[in-house]
């Protein structure tokens, strides 16, 4: 803890009793002596330092403040009682997060009988260390259900789930009876209690998910591991078989008409649900009319319906190797909601006037209907891009220029460019993996994005307008902080390392210094690892009912307006913009409060979401590996750790780890000052981004972990 000197501001009358109590409150309990409060007093009392010792004994002597030993005194920190949700780590210790305030750490043997994720009330005993308030549960307020998947085994008379959820550190004892039918399969549990004097916390058995290794039991475990049901609820699918599909004359009346406007879409290759179009019209020689259609998922869905609720619980799709676990029943996913071609829908849209310099003349909001001319794969749309022939060549090409112009304009204007490597399986039709491809970001998935970011930006500028006008409108916003200023040191540290500056005067400076450096590191060894330490020292973005900036793309006013269809705030977004386009604010029905709880929750959601594409990718690679233990592979250093070196195969981009015991030539370590790990004899290092030679020693797709051997560097 750094204790400062504190000032007349921290008192009331100035007196030294109550400077010498304020210094002895901030220290937190710590012990100090005579010497160490008076380099702390304001400067103004330093004349009256010759009392001070005795006026630490005469407090001692009148109970106010205690003495740990002769000279030494503390105030005994309060114990206040908080509430917030649990974290466990990895190790089995635990944080409590706060809605305000700092987060209070919990050792394991003072969690109690609280679990991962559970709302628990907290006593708070202290600080840890210099920093961090340290406290124990008291109380577990509300249980977190789970699901859990894991391993079924009988232990007697009782049957238990072995989880591999490394925020879970105890097995679930069931409540089903013991079946030697599911010994040793995977399932799917909830937490439904925990005993008094029981070892284990309680549960039920919701899914049996097959034999453990296959391809459909890891997929659907990963699916519950994070957060999210396998199949939808009989009332929400019942509800969107009594959707109609045709669409009524008055409702494509009371619409703006684009069937007669040229309308296409594009999508990847493999794409089942197409839920944004564009429309291109030219207006004359110098202007272009281009509209961005966004599938209508507001008006097949009404607040609080059964598809709602579990839409709102859901939050997201989500989007693993093989699958979509989408947000919205199919009905809507993939065909009402689907803007296909040839076929009239309902869409909500920005229509944009744009010149010749793709500034915008004009702007209108509100809801359409369209008629798809074509739907392009975004290689078929490249090609086009590229020969100058094909359908539609002379709107493609012109959108595209004036993507190319938009872009520009925002790096300019303080976006920042940040382009991570994606990497694609190649499945056979049993979903086994055949190899990986890196995935290419050309102009054609670009023009999709700069239009899309347009409309998001616009849509939300549309509102900050709208409440300077008449008054507060309730809103979902995207929004993104300013880089951290811990991380951000690190990371100008880190460059530095590599032979690299990163300035950061003021927000503009850094924008700037951050495109520079991914500029100059292009196609670098420290390219990755600069790039993720670049993202990570960034906030993550976020939705809110407040408005604040987007960091990360510049932009003062932004939100999610282009997929409803798989992102519930899109959706909420739409049906709010709804109402305020037609001036009925009063029957939104959408307080500030409900907002900014459905915003926390889909952005909760949107991070569990992410953590499972990520462990499907993790999971597909040992599967790649498994048959090819043995073999030889050239690769990369992509991370340092205490316990390894990461590396990632330079053909196929799979990742493993050498263990560090695994270096069996020298005792290495990981050194934080000149992240590398050394040898303490031979003094030979590994640095990141170095070239090495690896061989496959274990491939385990239920862990879904790759362990290396080193060869040669």
């Amino acid at each position: 803890m750094q204790l400062r000197r504190i000032t007349f501001a921290d008192m009331s009358t100035g007196s030294l009793q109550e400077a010498v109590l304020e210094i002895l409150k901030e220290a937190g309990g710590k012990p100090l002596n005579h010497k160490q409060i008076t380099r702390r007093l304001p400067l103004e009392l330093a004349d009256d330092a010759i009392n001070i010792q005795q006026l630490l004994e005469d407090l001692h002597r009148a109970g106010t403040i205690k003495q740990l030993e002769r000279g030494r005194y503390y105030i005994q920190a309060e114990r206040q009682i908080l509430s917030g949700k649990l974290e466990i780590t990895r190790s089995g210790d635990g944080w409590v997060v706060l809605e305000e305030g700092d987060d209070v750490y919990i050792p394991a043997e003072r969690l109690g009988r609280a679990l991962h994720r559970d709302l628990v009330r907290v006593k708070v005993r202290g600080k840890r260390g210099n920093s961090s308030p340290t406290g124990e549960v008291i109380e577990v307020l509300e249980r977190h259900r789970g699901p859990y998947a894991g391993i079924i085994r009988i232990q007697g008379q009782r049957m238990l789930l072995e989880s591999r959820d490394k925020h879970l550190h105890y097995a679930i004892g069931l409540s089903d009876k013991p079946d030697k039918r599911l010994r040793g399969l995977k399932a799917v549990v909830e937490i439904t209690g925990w005993e008094p004097g029981d070892k284990f916390p309680q549960g039920r058995l919701m899914h049996i998910l097959g034999e453990p290794g296959e391809n459909e039991t890891e997929m659907h475990a990963i699916v519950a591991e994070f957060g999210f049901p396998l199949s939808f609820l009989p009332a929400t699918e019942a509800h969107s078989e009594k959707i109609s599909e045709s669409i009524p004359a008055g409702e494509a009346a009371r619409r703006r008409d684009f069937r007669d406007i040229l309308t296409f879409t594009i999508d990847p290759v493999d794409a089942k649900d197409f839920d944004d179009a564009i429309s291109f019209r030219r207006i004359d020689a110098d202007r272009v009319e281009i509209g961005v259609h966004i599938a209508d998922v507001a008006h097949y869905i009404e607040d609080g319906d059964p598809i709602d609720l579990e839409a709102a619980q859901r939050a997201t799709s989500v989007y693993l190797v093989d699958r979509t676990i989408p947000m919205l029943p199919e009905k809507l996913s993939n065909n009402l909601c689907s803007l296909r071609p040839n076929e009239d829908r309902l869409a909500f849209a920005a229509v944009f006037e744009l010149d010749n310099e793709a500034k915008i003349v004009s702007r209108w909001f509100g809801r359409s209907i369209i008629h798809s001319r074509r739907r392009f794969t975004y290689e078929e749309a490249q090609e086009v891009l590229e020969t100058g022939q094909g359908d539609h060549a002379e709107a493609l090409l012109h959108v595209n220029t004036l993507a190319k112009i938009l872009n520009k304009r925002r790096m300019e204007e303080g976006s920042v460019n940040f382009e991570s490597t994606e990497v694609r399986f190649k499945l056979d039709a049993d979903g086994k993996p055949l190899g990986m491809v890196v995935k290419e970001r050309k102009d054609a998935h670009k023009l999709i994005e700069e239009f899309m970011l347009l409309a998001n930006r616009e849509v939300a500028a549309l509102i900050h307008r709208k409440n300077i006008e008449s008054g507060r409108h309730p809103f979902v916003y995207r929004v993104h902080d300013e880089p951290q200023g811990e991380k951000l040191m690190d990371l100008m540290l880190m460059c530095k390392k590599f032979g690299h500056s990163l300035q950061a005067d003021n927000e503009k400076v850094l924008k700037r210094s951050l495109n520079t450096l991914m500029d100059r590191i292009k196609g670098k060894p420290e390219e990755p690892l600069l790039q993720n330490m670049a993202i990570r020292s960034m906030a993550k973005a976020v939705y809110t009912g407040q408005k604040t900036s987007h960091f990360g793309l510049g932009f003062s006013h932004y939100t999610h307006f282009t997929s409803p269809i798989r992102r519930y705030p899109d959706l909420l977004v739409h049906r709010l913009l709804g109402y305020y386009l037609n001036d009925r604010e009063k029957e939104a029905g959408y307080s500030s409060a409900r907002i900014e709880q459905l915003a926390k929750h889909s952005s909760n959601m949107e991070q569990q979401a992410a953590e499972a594409e990520r462990a499907s990718v993790r999971y597909k690679m040992a599967e790649y590996l498994e048959g090819q233990v043995g073999q030889v592979f050239d690769g990369i250093i992509s991370g340092l750790t205490d316990w390894g070196i990461y590396v990632e195969l330079t053909d196929n981009k799979c990742e493993g780890m050498v263990r560090l015991q695994s270096l069996r030539n020298d005792r290495y370590s990981f050194s934080e000052k000149d992240y590398a790990i050394v040898g303490a004899r031979t003094k030979q290092r590994y640095v990141y981004g170095q070239p090495v030679k690896v061989r496959v020693k274990g491939a385990d797709k239920e862990k879904r972990q790759i362990d290396f051997y080193l060869i040669e560097a």
